[in-house]
């Protein structure tokens, strides 16, 4: 069982396959605002930097819209988009929470050209939200016996801050 698990470890940079600190992700529908042929985006927002008022201001990484996309349970998406003229565009841009069963929840909502600092702040709470979520751990059950000693102490060298 030692030779499988240092296998395991190697082949996969030190990670198994499906690791607990992965994030588990969910296939969600992603929202096309607006007009397809007219500018939209959407972005998983990891950070907000206070300082801007502009679209700048929330940082993360691109996802497609229009389709579906594999994101992480309990992310927030920023979806922006435009229709009407080039001239004169008609802005709206949605924050959405992302559920454990693969949906999404409106959050809130902004029209006009100060979309991004209409919805700066709540994107804030919300971020916050997320990080103050205490982590949940569970009692010792008698299911741990059938762990190896060995495993278990890999597990607590594995879970100690460095």
């Amino acid at each position: 069982m030692a030779d499988l698990t240092s296998a395991l470890v190697q082949w996969d940079g030190g990670r198994y396959p499906g690791w607990m600190d992965d994030p588990i992700l969910v296939p969600i529908d992603i929202p096309l605002v607006g007009d397809e042929r007219r500018k939209n985006w959407a972005k998983i927002v990891t950070n907000v930097d206070e300082s801007l008022a502009s679209g700048w201001a929330f940082e993360g990484s691109f996802i497609a819209t229009g389709g579906i996309q594999d994101v992480p349970i309990h992310s927030i998406i920023l979806a922006y988009g435009e229709k009407g003229s080039r001239s004169n565009p008609q802005v709206e841009a949605r924050v959405l929470r992302v559920n454990g069963d693969g949906t999404t929840s409106l959050i809130t909502a902004a029209k006009g050209r100060a979309w991004a600092r209409t919805l700066r702040d709540a994107v804030v709470e919300l971020l916050a939200d997320q990080s103050d979520a205490p982590v949940e751990q569970r009692e010792w059950e008698p299911a741990l016996i059938q762990y190896s000693d060995e495993a278990l102490r890999e597990e607590m060298r594995r879970r100690k801050p460095s």
